[in-house]
């Protein structure tokens, strides 16, 4: 018989909950042809080291890289140091430089590992004497430190960017100067002001259609040094106008949590590609709708993936930042890790009741790989929360 636990309700109140019995979510083997889909992983803090971890970073580099390990073994692509790992939520360009390269030579030692890791200016603090020139010194540094490990860059937004920034001038100027000294086509990162407030006004201005000019107006002067655009504004109309526009050699990588099958599947003329940090959580439904997909198998993968987003929707509510906990929550009640903690103590973030909730969504979607271990662990957690 499947467990049955005491959960939080979105009440307040308690009640028990079986589990469905529903068998894990398995992809086949091989890899996956028709999209790049890349998850944007987490990073495995170190419970036993000896810090204050809201002032320090410790990894446990074994449960770390072996989790990179489990998401290229399933066809996917990883995207290294980026939103997901907590980069500006407490994990600094310190650790994540050593992450870059241990992760950049993992990918060295697995056939057809596709790894991209983050470079932005996190090490520059934003400040009224931060100026331009700093900025662009600050994209250098990190980019050639990925670059001399031989890694791909993805170019992050910058909050120190846009605290000093004065028009979308300022934009164009530095994300041109970082994109023709760059070695190999890049991936910009759009990230919306719901994932970070400190990105209000990216582009040089709070309206969107001008945004998206000052974007597309650097995509197209510099689309020989661009793979692809990752959208992280949650807002699926606005991808596919703007994916629409993009030289056909420019990818878009959808960032959108909320909406990520449709704008993936396509619309007949142009389709995303996936730099997902949901893809951590659901990695083997997702490969497994991919491979689907490669097989014209649209029914397959359309099945596969609706539970899931009704959990990203779930993982990604508001306030949208904190997403990382549910990410984090997901490997610890699957295995990959065996705690619940987090760079930052973030594992607070998020209540009981939104745990409990995403325990529940988990199940539905096939998406415990052992159900008995996952209740096993879902119920530690609940104990620390005072529900015996």
């Amino acid at each position: 018989m499947p467990p049955t636990l005491t959960l939080a309700r979105p009440d307040g109140k308690l009640a028990p909950f079986t589990l469905s019995g529903r068998a894990p979510v398995t992809a086949p083997p091989g890899p996956i042809k028709s999209r790049i889909g890349m998850a944007a992983v987490h990073v495995v803090a170190d419970p036993l080291a000896a810090i204050n971890p809201t002032l320090q970073v410790a990894l446990d580099w074994d449960a770390t890289l072996r989790f990179r390990h489990y998401v290229w073994s399933l066809g996917l692509a990883v995207a290294e140091a980026m939103d997901t790992s907590q980069r500006g939520m407490g994990f600094d360009w310190t650790a994540a430089k050593e992450l870059i390269k241990r992760s950049v030579a993992e990918s060295k030692t697995v056939a057809g590992a596709v790894l991209a890791s983050g470079a932005g200016t996190d090490h520059l603090e934003a400040g009224p004497r931060v100026t331009i020139a700093d900025v662009e010194a600050a994209y250098e540094e990190q980019c050639a430190w990925i670059e001399g490990c031989d890694g791909r860059v993805i170019l992050m937004a910058s909050r120190a960017l846009a605290a000093c920034a004065k028009s979308p001038d300022d934009y164009v100027k530095v994300y041109g100067r970082i994109l023709s000294q760059a070695r190999e086509p890049v991936i910009i990162h759009w990230l919306g002001e719901m994932f970070d407030p400190a990105l209000a006004g990216y582009w040089g201005s709070r309206e969107r259609d001008r945004q998206v000019e000052t974007l597309l107006a650097i995509v197209s002067e510099y689309a020989a040094k661009i793979d692809g655009v990752k959208i992280s504004l949650l807002d699926q109309a606005r991808e596919i106008a703007m994916r629409r526009r993009f030289p056909k050699a420019v990818r878009m990588y959808t960032g959108d949590d909320f909406d990520y099958p449709t704008t993936i599947r396509g619309d007949g003329q142009r389709h995303s590609d996936a730099l997902l940090g949901i893809f951590d959580v659901i990695a083997p439904a997702a490969a497994a709708a991919l491979k689907a997909l490669d097989r014209g198998d649209t029914a397959t993968y359309e099945t596969i993936l609706a539970p899931t987003l009704t959990l990203s929707r779930h993982v990604f509510g508001d306030p949208t930042r904190f997403y990382k906990t549910g990410v984090v929550f997901a490997a610890y009640l699957n295995g990959h890790q065996s705690h619940f903690r987090m760079v930052g103590g973030l594992e607070s973030a998020r209540s009981i009741v939104h745990l409990s909730e995403q325990f529940r969504l988990m199940d539905a979607a096939g998406l415990l790989r052992d159900p008995e271990m996952a209740a096993i662990r879902m119920r530690r957690v609940l104990v620390v929360a005072g529900i015996e």
